[in-house]
């Protein structure tokens, strides 16, 4: 029974470096500010260190496979791809990225997955526009293919931002859990209520919020995914609220989330599974015990109002709003899932 590695990493501006030659003109000129001093050098220590903190998941080995928000484009995800193969000589890592046109910034959702464990549809690989006046950011579908023939539709996500006010800014999030909502019935629809589905992202809600409960469908008690034939997700973030982690400085500490903005914790980055892999029918079953924070000491701030050390970017000139010794803004999350041969 073949376990998999899935988690999932908001990398808080992944940008190539200022003067990108193929950077398109409109992202330039939106990110221009921002972007100044962004030297290859500060994105090559940022590959360095969020590449260290990746392969240092599922005991050292690394992910099977890896949802990503927050990454600029191709060249960026390839980049850190590039450095994983390097640290992971067992692995072959390989992408899956679509340029999304409509997100203000420029930034995109994506998969990093291993091509010895995994093969894509190259037919079934959609990005779904999320619906807004404002530009927003895709959620990337990818179908995965295992060793044994056996499918798993994944969906990388982002949601609008609390930019504006966590209220005024509650609509556009609701709109993205349609969204979201809305394709999970169409796959289950294309398919069979037997296929696998895992959402996965940034929501920038909480696992209790409207957007996530009500407009994706992603439900608190098991019971009740388990016991509809509708399209509901489980939502093993409800497991996250409590974790206790080693800090910087080896101190012990609690976390309550996974994002923390003006001293509060935020379960931001979600990770939802269809009832398929609950108790089936299907060859996939979610380790739901497994599901954690992977907030490994030298990225978890010893203040309790703090948590991901971030690297910056951000507020005009890079090169003055950059700690090199950061990672990310937000902690990831994962779990296991396990394959049942011939299921």
């Amino acid at each position: 029974m073949p376990d998999y590695f899935v988690a999932f990493w908001n990398l808080e501006n992944l940008f190539a470096p200022e003067g990108f030659p193929a950077r398109e003109p409109w992202i330039a000129e939106k990110n221009k500010k921002d972007l100044k001093g962004w030297t290859q050098a500060l994105f090559d220590r940022k590959i360095d260190q969020l590449a260290s903190i990746i392969v240092q998941m599922n005991n050292g080995i690394g992910p099977d496979l890896l949802g990503v928000c927050e990454v600029e484009n191709r060249y960026a995800l390839e980049a850190l791809s590039d450095r994983l193969d390097a640290l992971l000589p067992g692995r072959n890592y390989s992408i899956v990225h679509a340029d999304s046109t409509k997100d203000k910034r420029g930034i995109d959702t994506a998969f990093i997955f291993d091509k010895n464990r995994l093969v894509i549809i190259e037919t079934e690989i959609f990005s779904h526009f999320v619906m807004r006046r404002t530009g927003t950011r895709d959620i990337t579908q990818c179908t995965f293919v295992t060793n044994s023939g056996n499918h798993l539709v994944a969906l990388s996500n982002h949601w609008p931002s609390r930019s504006g006010g966590a209220v005024e800014s509650a609509g556009y999030r609701m709109t993205a859990g349609e969204t979201l909502g809305y394709w999970h019935e169409r796959i289950r629809e294309e398919r069979n209520d037997a296929i696998a589905v895992i959402a996965m992202g940034d929501l920038n809600d909480n696992p209790s919020d409207a957007s996530v409960m009500v407009h994706a469908n992603g439900r608190r008690e098991r019971d009740d995914v388990e016991g509809s034939r509708s399209a509901m997700f489980y939502n093993l973030s409800w497991n996250l609220l409590r974790q206790t982690v080693t800090t910087q400085s080896s101190r012990k500490r609690t976390l309550y989330g996974t994002y923390y903005y003006g001293g509060d914790a935020n379960l931001f980055d979600q990770i939802l599974v269809s009832r398929a892999m609950l108790n089936g029918p299907g060859p996939f079953r979610v380790l739901e015990e497994t599901v954690r924070i992977e907030a490994y000491p030298e990225m978890t701030s010893n203040s309790k109002n703090r948590g991901a050390i971030r690297f910056g970017l951000s507020k005009g000139n890079a090169a003055a709003n950059v700690n090199t010794d950061g990672y990310s803004d937000h902690f990831p999350v994962s779990v296991v899932i396990r394959e049942t041969v011939g299921g």
